[in-house]
């Protein structure tokens, strides 16, 4: 029976650790199953004094290496790489300067079906034909903008 509680135990730690890396909550939940049943088993094995302190040194183990966990792990070269860091309140939801575009003629570089790209004024960017396709190659001309739509036509220079 000392087996089964050792298993649980290092089991439902182990479950709560790979949480960390396998996001969703399933693996944490399921540690937390463990860890509770390695207390109740640890009450079936230990004196109920014993086991009150087996179960209260578990609570505060998983308490406190969360906590640590949240206060340093961010700061890891590790936790820097799976945490977001930028913050985005001077994000625009909107490319700069696409207005001036219309008008202009470019090329297109990949086939638009239809989506896809096109050189104007030197610059890659992602376009849009009124519903039609073009080929790759072929002259095109902006014609309008919505927002982050760059909407073309061919052209027939």
């Amino acid at each position: 029976m000392i087996e089964i509680f050792f298993i649980l135990l290092i089991a439902g730690a182990m479950l709560i650790g790979a949480e960390i890396f396998v996001p969703g909550g399933v693996l944490g939940f399921i540690g937390g199953i463990f860890l509770f049943g390695a207390s109740v088993t640890a009450f079936t094995i230990f004196p109920p004094a014993i086991a009150s302190g087996i179960t209260g040194g578990i609570i505060i183990t998983v308490g406190l290496v969360i906590a640590i966990w949240i206060k340093f792990f961010p700061k890891t070269w590790i936790g820097k790489k799976m945490t977001v860091s930028k913050d985005l309140h001077d994000a625009k939801g909107t490319e700069e300067n696409l207005q001036d575009l219309i008008g202009t003629s470019g090329i297109t570089t990949s086939s638009l079906h239809p989506g896809g790209y096109a050189e104007i004024n030197r610059q890659r960017i992602d376009v849009i034909t009124q519903g039609g396709m073009i080929d790759c190659n072929t002259a095109i001309k902006v014609i309008e903008i919505e927002g982050n739509r760059v909407v073309v036509a061919k052209t027939e220079e």
